[in-house]
C-alpha cells in the first residue's frame, strides 16, 4: 500500500551563506495510513520543520515530498492551499479557537472554507462535536472550555471535510493528564477506526503508549524508528 506520505532525500536549509542552518539533512521517511507516527527528539532537532512540509507550510530545499501519492515539492505556492485544505487537518499545542465564536461556530469556520455554509455547516460541525464528546458544548465560548475540550475542539475543526490525514504538534503539551490521554486515545481512534494516517510532534512520555511507530530525529536527521512491539517491550522493561 501506499504511503499516505513519502518524503525522500528531503533537506531544508534556513538562511544562506555563512548564516546557514540546516534544519532537514536528508530525511527518508514514510507515513501509513491507518496507524500514528510519533515524531520525537529534542528542542532544535527538525521535528516541527519536517511536519510543516509534510503539510504544505513550508517548501524544502531539495528532495521528494508526496502526499497520497502526488508529488509536491515542485508545486507553485498557489497549488499549496489546495492540498491542505482537501487533504490535511492540523491540530495546534496553541488550539488556535477564534476567542470570539462559539466551539460550534469555530468548527463551522473550517467547513466556510471549503464551501460548506448554514445549516448544512452546522449539521456537519454538530456531527464532528457529537464524534469528539462535546455535543453539549456547541455554544460554548472558549473562554467557558477547559483545556482538554478546547483541544478536542480543534481537532473537530481539523477533521472537517474528513482529511486523509492529521497533523498534530505538541497536541497535549498544554493538558493535564487526563485531558491528555482523552485527546491521545481520540487521535487513535481517528487513526485505526477511519484509516486516517496520523502524525504526532510530542516530548511528552505519555504519547508512547498510542504510537505505532516512533521517529527520532537529531539534528535534521532520522535517527532511530521504533516499531510498535519494540514499543512495548521498552515500556514493560520500564515498570
Amino acid at each position: 500500500m501506499e504511503a499516505a506520505i513519502a518524503v525522500r532525500e528531503l533537506t531544508k536549509t534556513y538562511a544562506e551563506g555563512p548564516a546557514a542552518a540546516r534544519a532537514l539533512d536528508g530525511v527518508d521517511l514514510d507515513i501509513p495510513a491507518g496507524e500514528v507516527t510519533l515524531l520525537m527528539g529534542p528542542s532544535g532537532s527538525g521535528k516541527t520543520t519536517l511536519v510543516s512540509i509534510m503539510g504544505c507550510i513550508l517548501r524544502p530545499s531539495s528532495g521528494s515530498v508526496k502526499v497520497l501519492g502526488r508529488e509536491i515539492a515542485g508545486l507553485r505556492e498557489s497549488e499549496l492551499p489546495t492540498i491542505r485544505l482537501h487533504h490535511i487537518g492540523f491540530v495546534f499545542q496553541g488550539f488556535n479557537l477564534f476567542p470570539t465564536l462559539s466551539a460550534g461556530e469555530n468548527v463551522e469556520q473550517a467547513f466556510d472554507l471549503k464551501g460548506v455554509r448554514g445549516g448544512a455547516a452546522r449539521k456537519k460541525s454538530m456531527e464532528l462535536l457529537s464524534m469528539v464528546g462535546l455535543a453539549e458544548k456547541y455554544r460554548a465560548f472558549p473562554a467557558d472550555l477547559s483545556g482538554g475540550q478546547k483541544q478536542r475542539v480543534a481537532i473537530a475543526r481539523a477533521l472537517a471535510g474528513e482529511p486523509d490525514i492529521i497533523l498534530a504538534d505538541e497536541p497535549t503539551a498544554a493538558l493535564d493528564g487526563t485531558s491528555g490521554r482523552t485527546v491521545l486515545e481520540l487521535l487513535r481512534r481517528l487513526a485505526v477506526t477511519q484509516q486516517r494516517a496520523v502524525v504526532i510532534v510530542s516530548h511528552d512520555p505519555r504519547t508512547l503508549s498510542f504510537a505505532d511507530r516512533v521517529v527520532r530525529i537529531e539534528d535534521g536527521r532520522i535517527g532511530e524508528i521504533v516499531e510498535r512491539d519494540q514499543i512495548q517491550l521498552m515500556q514493560g522493561a520500564a515498570v
